[in-house]
Order: structure tokens, then sequence, then C-alpha cells
């Protein structure tokens, strides 16, 4: 599959590269500043700050099947990813969303309660905010998925629960993932489609 992957140097943007590449697919990894990826087989790298370069994100992501996003939305306003993604006819995007939109108790957002951190509330909004953009959305097949409440480098473990719109906690009260079974969850999505113009999360 060939796939775009805009905010391919971050956390979470980086293990998914990683996980697509093993897979064999082909990814143009873009970033603001993608001196750190090394060369491998199936990448090419393009070099693109998407807040400010919509005409030509556009033009290179003609031709790809999928577009990924995985940006900082309090840093990045994704409504104009989106629009270049519709018009260069790509039909499919899967998106990285923010927990703080999950529900906690019925209506209840796990942004709006009283003990979220203030430091992580604006990403949370804004994550949020996209996330209700993209249920307004009918010209395009797409996918958020949303982690648990605490995402951290980790294992790989392919040992994971899929859920819906509710936060999902273990048997201690704790919501975790680790940021590499996170980018296992998308891939697997992207291969086998289960969440057409759905959110789901991923949690242990």
């Amino acid at each position: 599959m060939k796939i775009a992957l805009i905010g391919a140097t971050g956390q979470v943007g980086s293990r998914i590269l990683g996980e697509a590449l093993e897979r064999s697919h082909q990814v143009t990894a873009i970033a603001r500043n993608p001196a750190s990826l090394a060369p491998r087989a199936g990448l090419k790298v393009l070099a693109l700050d998407v807040s400010k370069e919509s005409d030509k994100l556009a033009a290179e992501l003609a031709g790809h099947d999928v577009a990924i996003i995985s940006v900082k939305y309090s840093q990045v306003d994704a409504a104009p990813i989106l629009e270049a993604v519709k018009r260069a006819g790509v039909p499919r995007v899967l998106v990285v969303g923010g927990a703080g939109s999950l529900q906690v108790a019925s209506g209840v957002d796990l942004v709006d309660t009283p003990n979220f951190p203030a430091a992580y509330k604006g990403e949370a909004l804004a994550a949020r905010d996209f996330l209700r953009l993209l249920r307004q959305e009918t010209a395009i097949d797409w996918t958020l998925v949303s982690p648990s409440a605490l995402l951290q480098p980790g294992q790989r473990t392919g040992q994971f629960r899929i859920g819906g719109d509710q936060l999902l906690v273990d048997a201690k009260g704790a919501s975790h993932i680790s940021i590499e079974d996170l980018a296992l969850a998308l891939v697997d999505e992207l291969e086998s489609p289960r969440h057409s113009r759905q959110r789901f999360t991923v949690g242990y």
C-alpha cells in the first residue's frame, strides 16, 4: 500500500513509520524537519511544512492510497491537511487523535473532568475539535484512533483491547497503552479496516 504519513518524525509518527515499513508498505514520510529519518527500503522522505504549504501538500499526496495524520493539534491546524487530502483524491485518511475526547461517563469526556492535567488540556481540546470536524465529513473515508490516557514508549506486545468512545481501563483502574502497540493497532486498521467513519481506542 502507498501511504503518506504526515508527522513522521514525532514519537507516534516514527513508530507508525517503522511498523508500516516492517510490513513492506511504501511510505512517503512528511515532516517539517525530516533529517532524522535514515534511508530505508520503501521510504521516501519529504520536507514540508503542512501548516503553510497546503497546495504543495495536495500535489504530493496525489496517488497515495491513504494518508495518516499524526500531529500536535495545538500546534498544527489539521483542517487544511484534511482539505489537501480531499483535493489530492486520496480515498482514505487515518488519524491519531487524543484520549481527552474519550468518555468516562455518559456524556462526560475525559478532558472535561476536574482532575484532567492543565498542561495537556489545550492539546486535548484541539484534538477533540478535529474529531468533531471528522464526524461531519462525508467526502472521505476516515478513521481516528485514540490512545488510552497514558501513552508512552514501551513494548510492542500485540496484547491490547479495542474499544469505541469509552476510555479503557485495566483491572487496576489504569488507562494506558504503549506507543508501539498504538502504532500496531493503527497499521492493523490500515490493512484490515473495521472502523470506517468511526473513532476507536486501544488500551491494556
